[in-house]
């Protein structure tokens, strides 16, 4: 849970006066609410506050701020499609987990995209589908890619077309039975879900859609600064979606269960820890009160005894709170979804906002060329 500071204890921390604090929580840069002994007084967000105390050390050095924006540092690119501000992922001023209660992907898809209307994914008939489904997504992205014109010169209207037809043929490839209704409901009968299943697995869609400047979305607008083709950006974002430590983390946390029903959960926690890797599916950076996309998805899904042992352990051993990687492991083994159901729901869920992106990017202009820092030996 986060630490709230007294304003006392702010105002130390930062070494600024008290109108410098006001003005930062009017910015929304320092959470603030009521103290719970004396509504009279407020208190401050602790991240918040050492997150600009660290900014503030860093000085001005342009190197300095470019170089902490990589790793979870300052916002670095400038977008309306999305935000986490203050624990909550917001879709174009709409917040997504109120947004997932009763919306498709299809309608999210039109908020991102900022048009009046959902969008139709349109999967075609597979002439000879791939057993492998991420393997297929990467050959019907790419054989798409080769084909499709460049993105630059064209207008918005333009490129969501081509968005639509790349996330259809994703949706193909991925499971979705041919057709133009709802994709949620395409990938339940393919996977035999009943109609519960088939709500829990359109909400998963909902709350992964976007994701502000995550690693696989800041590859696709990188893409789309070059001018390359919107199925080529898709691309590049499936890519590095592919990344164990990005769409791989769903099916790590099933494998952490399975450790944990054989060996014991205390004892698997104890051994991945013991390697100094991150632990899949708990805490997020920015989700220091936990992750409101895993609260929502776990409402509507039953953890079965593994995972919930596996959570008590790992909660007792980090204090970290479940994330959405957690919450999709879940909701695969509640209905019975194939191993890579964490993620094919990720990869094409995730399409629609690396399309957002990728539109916003194109239409702002710009090419995405950051310098390096050299650190070796110069001649």
């Amino acid at each position: 849970m986060s630490e709230w500071l007294s304003r006392e204890e702010a105002l130390e921390r930062l070494q600024v006066r008290a109108q410098t604090l006001y003005a930062y929580v009017s910015r929304g840069r320092i959470g603030m609410r009521p103290d719970r002994s004396d509504p009279r007084r407020s208190q401050y967000r602790a991240d918040d506050i050492a997150a600009l105390a660290t900014r503030r050390a860093r000085g001005r050095s342009p190197s300095a701020i470019a170089e902490s924006a990589i790793a979870w540092g300052e916002p670095s690119v400038v977008t309306s499609i999305s935000t986490v501000s203050h624990g909550r992922l917001v879709y174009r001023g709409q917040d997504a987990v109120a947004l997932s209660e009763n919306a498709t992907l299809e309608e999210t898809a039109a908020v991102l995209w900022n048009l009046p209307g959902p969008v139709a994914f349109e999967a075609p008939s597979p002439d000879a589908p791939l057993e492998d489904s991420r393997a297929a997504a990467f050959a019907q992205l790419a054989m798409l890619a080769g084909q499709e014109r460049s993105s630059l010169g064209r207008n918005a209207a333009s490129l969501h077309a081509d968005a639509a037809h790349a996330v259809g043929v994703l949706a193909g490839a991925l499971g979705a039975l041919a057709g133009s209704g709802p994709v949620h409901r395409r990938l339940a009968h393919d996977w035999s879900v009943d109609a519960g299943g088939a709500e829990a697995i359109r909400r998963a869609l909902v709350l992964l859609a976007d994701h502000e400047l995550n690693a696989s979305t800041f590859a696709a607008r990188v893409a789309a600064s070059t001018g390359a083709p919107l199925a080529a950006c898709l691309l590049a974002g499936l890519s590095t979606l592919s990344g164990p430590r990005h769409g791989g983390a769903g099916e790590a946390v099933m494998q952490l269960a399975e450790d944990a029903a054989r060996q014991g959960a205390d004892a698997t926690i104890r051994r991945w820890l013991s390697h100094d890797r991150p632990l899949p599916g708990f805490g997020h950076q920015l989700y220091p009160d936990g992750d409101p996309r895993a609260e929502a998805l776990l409402s509507v899904v039953e953890v079965d005894g593994s995972l919930s042992s596996l959570y008590d352990a790992a909660h007792a051993a980090t204090g970290a709170l479940p994330n959405i990687d957690f919450a999709l492991a879940a909701l695969t083994r509640s209905l019975g979804l194939p191993r890579d159901a964490p993620f094919r729901l990720f990869a094409l869920a995730r399409s629609v906002g690396w399309a957002a992106h990728t539109v916003e990017q194109i239409t702002s202009g710009g090419l995405i060329r950051p310098r390096g820092r050299y650190v070796g030996v110069l001649p």
